[in-house]
């Protein structure tokens, strides 16, 4: 039997490839704070990974797959000299945020990473990655896989970022939804669930190396208008100009008061990384409509109307229409 340490193991992603494992049949423990519950299947470890001793337990006897999604580098350094000597093989999921460009259409694993953060420098998410990514290739070496997501979908999501689109096409109904303008915009999203069971086939395999787990990549009027049939939309889709977005403190991306998804023009790189390796080693795509199918569904569970924590409130919403029909 294979026996698996994920560490973590009970948050979305780290869950979805412990139970993915589990259903596989191996012998999965989790190391988590144990605040939420491991997955069915599993065994959890409670541990704080802030805390000197925190593998202490589990550095006891041999692994034959070590998983870590975590963003704090130091964390995963910790992890790197406390555990891996204790595995044949690790799999460290990191993030296309790690790339130096967002301007190059089709870059793919060889291209330029960020540079690491100065002393009197804030490390953001992207570096953050990379530093975690050093430690892991410093430690393990041609043990390691290196997985760069793009952006994770699917039901559960807890950025609500994917989900704000179709969850609030179904909110509306036949009342209008703002949208950014989608010239020379798009997305590369990857479902949950794919990325789980590419991040459990890369473990089987003891596959090393990086590879983008990234989807195709899709105009972002094409996602808007696949999200719109989805849930039955009947409105109008009303865009506004980056300009007045900005004005009226529209944030781009994620986060409160935003529109998520939106990009800054000039960006192409950003939703068009390649997708070659990750295709050439059996990585699975669900079709875009299946994934907003489960999207949906998970939305309407969760409450269309819930409090987010990205997107426009429906009467922010509201607000924003009625001051661009007024002053168009």
């Amino acid at each position: 039997m294979t026996d698996v340490l994920m560490l973590g193991g009970t948050g979305w992603l780290s869950g979805r490839i412990a139970e993915r494992w589990a259903d596989a049949g191996a012998s999965v423990t989790c190391l988590a704070r144990g605040g939420r519950e491991a997955p069915y299947g599993t065994t959890l470890v409670a541990a704080d990974r802030a805390e000197a001793d925190a593998y202490d337990e589990v550095a006891r006897r041999p692994w034959d797959e070590i998983v870590d999604v975590s963003s704090n580098p130091d964390h995963v350094a910790a992890a790197v000299a406390a555990l891996g000597e204790h595995t044949r093989h690790w799999t460290y999921i990191s993030t296309v945020s790690v790339y130096a460009a967002d301007d190059v259409p089709g870059a793919d694993e060889t291209a330029e990473l960020l540079t690491p953060a100065g002393p009197d420098e804030d490390e953001d998410y992207g570096r953050a990655k990379v530093r975690a990514e050093a430690s892991v290739r410093s430690g393990l070496g041609f043990r390691a896989a290196i997985v760069r997501p793009g952006l994770i979908v699917g039901p559960g999501d807890p950025t609500d970022r994917f989900g704000y689109w179709v969850g609030r096409f179904a909110l509306a109904g036949a009342d209008d939804v703002l949208v950014p303008e989608t010239a020379d915009r798009g997305a590369q999203v990857i479902d949950v669930d794919d990325l789980a069971e590419f991040a459990q086939a890369v473990g089987h395999e003891r596959w090393t190396g990086v590879v983008n787990a990234v989807g195709d990549p899709v105009a972002l009027d094409r996602l808007f208008a696949d999200a719109h049939e989805m849930a039955g939309h009947t409105g109008s889709l009303v865009a506004a100009a980056d300009d007045w977005l900005a004005q009226h403190e529209v944030a781009y991306w994620m986060g409160p008061r935003s529109l998520p998804l939106w990009l800054p023009a000039g960006m192409p790189g950003f939703w068009t990384r390649s997708n070659s390796a990750y295709r050439l080693l059996g990585g699975r795509l669900r079709p875009l409509g299946e994934t907003l199918a489960r999207t949906l569904a998970d939305e309407r569970t969760r409450g269309l109307e819930r409090e987010r924590r990205a997107g426009l409130t429906r009467a922010d919403e509201r607000a924003l229409l009625a001051e661009l029909q007024r002053h168009g």
